[in-house]
């Protein structure tokens, strides 16, 4: 049965170790349930986290591990109506849902859901939200898909009345294929931006679009919603729609925008402006334009639940951003390794531009891993070739899972390299990891940034590539 039966007690989650399924595990554990957990690839971090919080995790999926007879089953977007474990469940008559489904009944429940929807940012301006919040001594709820570092984890089942959450455009599960923010009902949320992204569920950009049409359109009109100010797509979809509307960014007639932008290494300094008047002059401990915009949208939700521009910049000051985004990962001889999650075309250009400035004596070398499922295809074949140039030497792996994507629709990393010595570029292809590591131990020198880009764990190469500087 789908759905979620009163007096839950025991959960099992078939694919627990994903960042998202892994912080509702450890939620329902908060909350005295009993936990149990199963996926193919079980290793730490994620492994000893979920122990450490109580979760009994299983390797494998087998129909046994449902033999307890769990009264709810979670089922993650990655798993096929074919899993061992889901056809158990249905032979057991338990009651099953959805991760998006879980969220809803068990974290949202009676609290004001604050939602961050687009394609790009989602996740720390989520984070960035939470700590203000936090901050302020309101305890919010969330459960965001990175690890924020003031919080030591991405979840939290605050005492609050608000709960902050990512509101993705990705598919909810085999058995509903609508995007996962339809689940929810907000009564604030942020759109970032929307591009094409997720090739492996949506056929263009039409159809995207769509999917966020759908999520616009079934927002009360009670509710609001805090727009970037530089999306034509944004622009157009909102145009007809019945919710409270405020935009952010750069444009003078914007409700909110940043100006005057200074780099005080490691301080990023902006003048802030609300409704045409200026609300003081302010700094953070983060990176380039992107997450500007980031920490404005975080403010005008703030300000939204009546939280003052000073106690606001207080908390930005002291936020210590979300592992894998511009995180530095060490220092060795003078060479420092960054790390970071971009893998879409343009968070790949505005992670190079904001990290240019920081680090202005030195070399800026990329290192770039295509990964996912609409970066190892050939839709943003030329378009990556134009996002590389702030960098003073590229470096581009092979995709390592390839062999998931269709001959005819394979990204070409030999392609890439080639179209970027067309253009002046110092780049160069590597077969696997440990080339690149070998090329970087003899090439970087002192004073020289790497920045690495992927969205997976790309072999552990940040710890390798330091213990060989």
């Amino acid at each position: 049965m789908n759905q979620i039966p009163e007096g839950v007690r025991s959960v099992h989650l078939i694919a627990a170790c994903g960042t998202g399924m892994g912080a509702l595990a450890c939620l329902l554990k908060t909350k005295g349930l009993t936990v149990t957990g199963s996926d193919q690839n079980v290793y730490p971090p994620m492994s000893t986290y979920l122990a450490d919080k109580g979760v009994r995790l299983i390797e494998g999926f087998d129909g046994a591990n449902l033999a307890y007879g769990p009264d709810l089953v979670v089922v993650g977007n990655a798993v096929k109506k074919d899993n061992p474990e889901v056809l158990k469940a249905f032979e057991m008559g338990l009651s099953y849902c959805s991760m998006p489904q879980a969220v809803n009944h068990f974290l949202e429940e009676s609290r004001q859901a604050i939602l961050v929807a687009g394609t790009h940012g989602k996740t720390t301006t989520a984070a960035m939200i939470a700590w203000i919040l936090e901050y302020a001594g309101l305890s919010p709820a969330f459960m965001i898909g990175g690890f924020v570092n003031n919080f030591g984890g991405n979840f939290q089942n605050g005492s609050g009345p608000y709960v902050v959450l990512e509101a993705d455009e990705y598919d909810t599960a085999f058995f509903d294929k609508q995007p996962k923010f339809m689940h929810y009902d907000p009564a604030i949320a942020v759109l970032t931006g929307i591009e094409f992204d997720h090739a492996d569920i949506y056929r263009d950009m039409a159809h995207v679009e769509s999917a966020f049409d759908r999520f616009l359109t079934a927002m009360k009109p009670n509710s609001l919603l805090v727009g970037y100010d530089a999306d034509v797509r944004i622009d157009r979809l909102l145009k007809d729609k019945s919710m409270r509307i405020q935009r952010y960014g750069s444009r003078s007639e914007s409700d909110w925008r940043v100006s005057d932008v200074s780099v005080d290494a490691p301080w990023i300094r902006f003048d802030l402006t609300h409704a045409g008047g200026r609300l003081g002059r302010f700094k953070g401990l983060f990176m380039g334009a992107h997450n500007l915009h980031n920490a404005l949208a975080a403010m005008a939700v703030g300000h939204e639940l009546g939280l003052s521009a000073e106690h606001m910049g207080r908390a930005l000051e002291r936020f210590k951003g979300v592992k894998r985004r511009q995180e530095v990962r060490g220092v060795k001889n003078g060479i420092t390794v960054i790390d970071d999650f971009a893998h879409h075309p343009t968070a790949v250009f505005e992670t190079i531009r904001a990290v240019r400035p920081f680090f202005p004596n030195g070399r800026l070398i990329a290192v770039f891993e295509p990964r996912t499922n609409t970066s190892m295809r050939n839709v943003f074949q030329d378009v990556y070739s134009k996002v590389f140039d702030e960098a003073d030497l590229v470096c581009i792996r092979k995709p390592p899972l390839l062999s998931k994507i269709p001959p005819g629709e394979q990204f070409s990393s030999k392609q890439l390299v080639a179209d970027l010595a067309e253009r002046g570029k110092d780049a160069h292809y590597f077969g696997d990891t440990d080339a690149i590591i070998a090329f970087l131990a003899s090439t970087a020198a002192a004073g020289d940034v790497i920045l690495v880009m992927s969205n997976g764990g790309f072999d552990n190469i940040h710890e390798r590539l330091l213990e060989r500087l």
